[in-house]
């Protein structure tokens, strides 16, 4: 291989130089109309046209698909949009039912821990705790609070012994009128 400065000035003489052509420059004509600069150039951009056609001749076709591939996008993202409003509230819905249950399993479980312990009714709603044995701790405290309470009777079951004999005879009347 040949070693060769590099440069236009340089590239002149290597040619002019060693290739032993001294008129290299000799058989230049300058052009000087439109027509002639046309003429010269006219293959030369005739190839670049050729090749810039060859490079995109499959641009309609990418224009095409990417036109196709827009409306999937957009269709897709409309499914998205109408699936997920559809599924907004199945969420809050969820969690709502879930929270009720909850609730409704933690009113069992008081009511149940207040009949055990001997608790009336309507004190098993102001038991606390979430776990079984939080709750039962408290009905126990809440117990020994009250007491157990044992229910009034509705009735005297026992007889009344009357000294005095008209009263007797008096109430005795009173009650067979009532049907008692």
């Amino acid at each position: 291989m040949i070693d060769r400065p590099k440069g236009l000035f340089f590239y002149y003489r290597y040619h002019r130089v060693k290739l032993g052509r001294k008129d290299f420059m000799a058989d230049f004509t300058p052009i000087t109309t439109q027509e002639e600069f046309n003429a010269a150039i006219g293959e030369r951009i005739k190839r670049e046209k050729e090749t810039i056609s060859q490079k995109y001749s499959d641009y309609e076709e990418l224009k095409n698909k990417t036109t196709e591939y827009e409306k999937q996008i957009g269709e897709l993202n409309r499914a998205i949009e109408d699936s997920g409003k559809k599924y907004a509230d199945y969420d809050k819905n969820l969690s709502d039912l879930q929270a009720k249950v909850s609730e409704y399993e933690s009113s069992s479980v008081k009511t149940r821990i207040a009949h055990e312990i001997g608790i009336p009714y309507e004190l098993a709603g102001r038991l606390s705790g979430k776990t079984e044995d939080e709750i039962r701790k408290d009905a126990e405290s809440l117990s020994k609070l009250i007491g157990t309470q044992h229910a009034a009777p509705l009735k005297s079951t026992e007889p009344v012994v009357e000294k005095d004999p008209a009263k007797a005879a008096l109430r005795e009347a009173l009650h067979k009128a009532k049907g008692e």
